[in-house]
């Protein structure tokens, strides 16, 4: 059975909220840390509940129905969201409250939406949804998982529809405690120059990205999710290359079909290596194309490198500020996304035009 990517949503640092081509209007930054471009939110979420809500579950919340008005849905059969971080912004502020506080007249509100599943029971209450509701904290491959379970689900035939996305937030408190263990830049580096840094450190970023998956293609689709695997903790590049070949063979795809190959690179030279062992050893002379300079580091970013990917198939052009190396080709059908979280999460994702 096949899967079909009938609709997606994005709202990350970048433009993705507005109708038009893929980075038409490109924002570059010169920071360490990116936020997100906040569409306007009372189309989706009435202004009450606006106030109440933070900022992980507005993204989650705009993502989601971005993409199901791409897909011409209403109402989802099931909805699973991925998040490694959670609602951290509520998180900080019930712990910091307890401590002024000295843990006396605390309100639980803070408490009951920091949790990882808010994002997706704050959805599902929007639609009036009672369907089947999943939530994947699963560090670098709660996204991955997310698209796994979706897929055992549409092939049971238990569902028509279902919403899948990944999502996660940078907070102030996040970002110092992250910052301690040498993960990001010490001095801000400009984004479009990000992935020429010789320097270790990468950007924090932050977004969500939401895709409707359905065994029938919809209006608007134009690629299908051919495959997805997740390896954990390699002892080498030579098992992340053979990983590869066993993945593409393992769906009928040569290494001469993929036409372009999305990665993750971002910018720290230590985790970049092992995407140019890769690129050296099984696509030299295929065009690459990246996303991390774009969204920034986060647990989910393959969220965001997947709906690239698709953008990328719906437009058959690679925006040269996505493009890493090569020429973009004239025609693009099987797209290779690739990406590893801080050196451990590695996982592919094959998706192929309709």
């Amino acid at each position: 059975m096949n899967i079909y990517i009938n609709g997606t949503g994005c709202i990350s640092p970048q433009e993705t909220a507005q109708i038009g081509p893929l980075f038409s209007t490109l924002k570059e930054y010169d920071q360490v840390r990116l936020q997100t471009v906040d569409p306007d939110y009372k189309q989706w979420i009435d202004l009450k509940q606006i106030r109440r809500m933070s900022r992980v579950v507005k993204m989650g919340v705009g993502a989601a129905n971005l993409s199901m008005e791409e897909a011409g849905i209403k109402m989802p059969d099931a909805i699973i969201t991925g998040t490694a971080y959670g609602c951290l912004d509520d998180t900080g502020v019930f712990l910091n409250k307890m401590v002024s506080q000295e843990e006396q007249m605390l309100t639980p509100t803070a408490f009951i939406q920091s949790t990882h599943n808010t994002v997706g029971g704050q959805i599902a209450l929007l639609l009036g949804c009672n369907a089947y509701n999943n939530t994947f904290v699963h560090r670098g491959f709660s996204f991955e998982n997310t698209l796994l379970d979706a897929t055992m689900i549409l092939r049971e035939g238990e569902a028509k529809y279902v919403l899948a996305g990944g999502l996660d937030e940078i907070t102030n408190y996040s970002h110092q405690i992250l910052s301690r263990f040498g993960l990001y830049k010490k001095a801000p580096v400009k984004t479009m120059e990000l992935l020429k840094s010789p320097d270790r450190g990468t950007i924090a970023g932050e977004g969500a990205a939401f895709f409707v998956l359905s065994p029938e293609k919809g209006t608007h689709t134009v690629a299908e999710l051919a495959g997805i695997s997740t390896m954990y903790k390699p002892l080498w590049e030579g098992e992340v290359i053979g990983e590869v070949v066993k993945f593409l063979e393992e769906h009928a795809v040569t290494l001469e079909d993929i036409d372009l190959i999305v990665t993750g690179r971002n910018g720290d030279i230590a985790q970049d290596e092992i995407y140019e062992e890769v690129a050296a050893a099984l696509f030299p002379d295929h065009p690459e194309a990246c996303f991390k300079h774009l969204c920034g580091e986060y647990p989910t970013a393959m969220a965001f490198g997947t709906w690239m990917a698709n953008k990328i198939i719906a437009e058959q052009d690679v925006p040269d500020a996505a493009m890493f190396y090569g020429t973009a080709p004239a025609k693009i059908k099987n797209v290779l996304v690739y990406n590893h979280h801080q050196g451990t999460h590695h996982s592919l994702i094959l998706l192929k035009a309709c």
